[in-house]
């Protein structure tokens, strides 16, 4: 029971994610990429210890499930919106990234009006596509800021960033249609 105290920090971590989000986004918005590299190591060390310590100590809370993966969304989308903002990365790459996560989003709550509650749970294209997505801005980032990193990253990351949305948005698409078709047949 001791340890119930501390079930808060889980949270804080993720709203502290949250807050870095603003300074991430000025760092690429100003073109300094090793400040915002600083600002991305620090919000994936509060991801990690987050996760953790909500594992490990049973500290997982309702607030946790939805914020957490909201907020490693919202650094991902600010991190490509940043990128497309500063020419680096084509509007378009921005469009399917985003429009996945709607499609993603729009769905759930389609389901939840309509059929009923559900856990929402990523599936494995979707936690590939959220590693590409990721691998892919840190590889940028790193470039940018001239540290050791190929060129081609950009070109071979957009590609992979592509085809990786499509696959797993186009996944979601399939197993929540199909669940939801079984759930309202008579």
């Amino acid at each position: 029971m001791r340890s119930q105290r501390w079930r808060w920090i889980p949270n804080a971590l993720t709203f502290l994610r949250i807050v870095l989000i603003i300074p991430f986004a000025g760092s690429l918005l100003a073109e300094h990429y090793r400040q915002a590299l600083l600002i991305f190591g620090a919000a994936a060390i509060t991801d990690a210890v987050d996760g953790f310590l909500a594992r490990h100590f049973g500290w997982r809370s309702r607030v946790g499930a939805i914020a957490d993966p909201l907020a490693d969304k919202a650094l991902l989308i600010t991190s490509y919106l940043m990128l497309t903002l500063t020419a680096v990365l084509p509007v378009w790459l921005f469009l399917v990234v985003l429009a996945r996560d709607l499609l993603i989003v729009g769905g759930a709550l389609a389901y939840h009006v309509g059929i009923g509650r559900y856990e929402m749970a990523p599936s494995l294209p979707g936690k590939i596509n959220t590693l590409v997505q990721i691998l892919v801005v840190l590889s940028i980032i790193i470039l940018l800021a001239d540290w050791p990193m190929q060129p081609w990253v950009v070109d071979v990351g957009i590609a992979l960033v592509t085809v990786s949305a499509a696959v797993s948005g186009g996944h979601y698409l399939w197993v929540w249609g199909r669940k939801a078709w079984k759930e309202t047949r008579p």
